[in-house]
């Protein structure tokens, strides 16, 4: 009885024991875990530098082109007295040649990344310097009443002036009333540049005188847009 009470025992010892033993987790070969890597939590990736637009660049080149044209076209123009017509062919010719280059050098400077404030004030400065020769020349000709000459020219220098008014409450983007009024002056002009037959004499004026309408409408519209540019920033400013 007592050698089977011990059995019991035994046997029962020895299941609590297999029942108790804890699990061992398989040793971890810490050669195959992959190491930690510190993150520098501030560290601020290093920006590229921006690229510096160079000054003499293709877009700024026709820009200059086209002021160096202005006294080109004048003396085609002016030759024997504005009559010769092989010498008005070339004056056209060089102010079509002028006017192109305003369109080009524009596209070529938002194409290519090009815009340098060297451009900003020259383009303007060429576009007025052609057109106002243009209309001075066929003035002093006879050939264009000079109330004409004098309306545009005071809108496109008062326009001038408008921008320097709000520039620091913003800019007025070109309209396509404005845009529409640059082509037809450049259309207009080279309309009276031309020895166009008699049949063709109306074209010059018709256009010209849109150009005159379009010019006055403009240069109103501007007038309005900067006035009300110009009472936001000052409300935004709490002026």
């Amino acid at each position: 009885m007592s050698s089977a009470a011990t059995g019991g025992d035994t046997v029962g010892g020895e299941d609590r024991a297999e029942v108790m033993t804890p699990l061992v987790p398989d040793p971890v070969d810490l050669t195959t875990v992959p190491p930690v890597v510190a993150v520098n939590a501030t560290a601020v990736p290093e920006l590229p530098e921006p690229t510096r637009v160079p000054l003499l660049n293709v877009a700024n080149l026709l820009t200059m082109t086209r002021l160096v044209l202005v006294p080109v076209f004048l003396a085609a123009l002016f030759t024997e007295d504005g009559t010769d017509t092989t010498w008005r062919l070339v004056a056209f010719a060089v102010f079509a040649l002028a006017s192109i280059t305003d369109h080009v050098d524009g596209r070529l400077a938002r194409k290519h990344g090009l815009i340098t404030d060297f451009g900003k004030i020259t383009d303007p400065i060429a576009d007025k310097a052609l057109t106002g020769a243009a209309l001075v020349g066929l003035s002093a000709l006879g050939e264009l009443p000079w109330w004409i000459t004098i309306v545009i020219a005071v809108r496109e220098v008062g326009v001038t002036l408008l921008r320097f008014w709000v520039i620091r409450h913003g800019v007025i983007p070109a309209s396509r009333g404005g845009k529409l009024k640059t082509l037809t002056q450049v259309f207009a002009i080279g309309a009276f540049l031309l020895p166009l037959p008699d049949w063709m004499s109306p074209v010059p004026w018709v256009s010209m005188g849109l150009a005159v309408v379009l010019t006055v409408v403009t240069g109103v519209d501007y007038v309005i847009r900067a006035v009300r540019l110009r009472a936001r920033g000052l409300r935004a400013t709490g002026k």
